[in-house]
């Protein structure tokens, strides 16, 4: 059955799917606001029988995993395939020439022991010696050929690859993924692509998993999962770290200071937004995590720098040195987050003995007004 004609819509997998359970090509359907949502579905025997449709799943998750598939094929996995296809040619070019410096070494030592004959037969016995000489000439000539054949063969090769040229090559390879984002790139052309590599994509619908075997062009197959969207989730939904490390990070300081450590750790919302305090508030009252209570931190025994710093009378860019030798044991979430300190080892010996020779080696300042530079 024909693919059919590219078709509009931002979908790009429309014609391609086929539904394991019944055989049949997908539909797609396009809703939510201004209809940029796609989602594929399989009407089975709906229109003679007046059952239920086979399968149905959002599109724009799929999309996105087939879409890197094809990239994946394409990109340095394809360049680096060329490569060792010019690596083998070059060893197949040296094993010729061996064999051919072999011919030749036995080329001319029959073309010797022709020659020694032929000086060594009576020059009366004319039929004897026509038949040596003429021996003797075809092997020179075959000496002759050989040698032409291996100067052709001592050549540079002009596929040779350099390592320079490698890198570059590989480089074009990963510049794929950008120029298949580029926004100057249609729909339409990102279709064709996919076309040109992609025959048909058998799918199934397994609990909250989308089973695909993709057929390509020349006959390979490949399976790949991809999860499907729980209920609720949408494209727009955080990932699921940004909710975890927040889950933690409520337990150390209030939502203005998370969405600053959010921002300085580059985590953005699901959108694509900066975080502020109202979105993390959001964020927390959809996971259920409680907001951070003043004194919570005590109770678990814990401290942060400032307070570590205050405990043991130094400076706080001493007690980051303590820590990043070992000397003092701490914790941290992720670039930017508060160092967390157990008051428990502030309490050791061998931190309180640290702790004052460092003190002593570099006193703290009397002027009030001189401050730490925290690095």
């Amino acid at each position: 059955m024909s693919r059919g004609s590219l078709r509009r819509g931002e979908a790009l997998l429309p014609g391609l799917f086929r539904c394991a359970r019944c055989g049949r090509k997908l539909y797609v359907a396009y809703g939510g606001k201004g209809g940029q949502t796609q989602r594929y579905f399989c009407r089975g025997a709906f229109d003679t029988m007046a059952v239920a449709s086979c399968i149905s799943f959002g599109g724009m998750r799929i999309d996105r995993a087939i879409a890197q598939e094809v990239l994946t094929r394409l990109q340095p996995l394809g360049v680096e395939a060329a490569l060792a296809a010019l690596e083998t040619h070059g060893q197949e070019q040296s094993q010729k020439r061996r064999q051919v410096e072999n011919a030749l070494e036995q080329a001319r030592f029959e073309a010797a022991r022709t020659h020694r004959q032929y000086n060594a037969v009576d020059p009366q016995n004319r039929l004897v010696a026509g038949e040596l000489e003429r021996r003797w000439n075809e092997r020179l000539a075959s000496v002759q050929m050989l040698e032409d054949q291996l100067v052709q063969m001592s050549a540079p090769p002009s596929c040779l690859i350099g390592a320079e040229d490698r890198e570059r090559l590989l480089t074009l390879g990963a510049d794929l993924t950008l120029a298949w984002n580029s926004p100057g790139v249609s729909v339409e052309t990102r279709k064709k692509i996919i076309r040109l590599l992609i025959h048909e994509i058998i799918v199934d619908t397994v609990e909250d998993t989308l089973d695909l075997v993709i057929h390509w062009q020349g006959g390979d197959h490949t399976r790949l999962q991809v999860k499907r969207n729980k209920v609720g989730r949408n494209r727009w939904a955080t990932e699921a770290d940004v909710a975890d490390l927040v889950r933690v990070l409520a337990r150390q300081m209030p939502d203005q200071a998370i969405a600053s450590v959010l921002n300085r750790s580059g985590k953005s919302t699901g959108r694509g937004n900066s975080w502020t305090r109202i979105h993390v508030c959001s964020l927390r009252s959809k996971k259920g995590i409680a907001p951070y209570r003043d004194g919570e931190r005590c109770e678990r025994g814990e401290a942060t720098l400032v307070e570590a710093a205050e405990t043991l009378a130094v400076s706080t860019s001493t007690v980051l040195r303590m820590i990043r030798a070992g000397t003092l044991p701490a914790n941290q979430l992720c670039r930017g987050a508060p160092w967390i300190i157990r008051l428990c080892d502030l309490q050791n010996e061998n931190v309180r003995r640290e702790a004052m020779a460092r003190r002593a080696r570099n006193p703290v300042s009397c002027d009030q007004l001189q401050q730490t530079l925290d690095i």
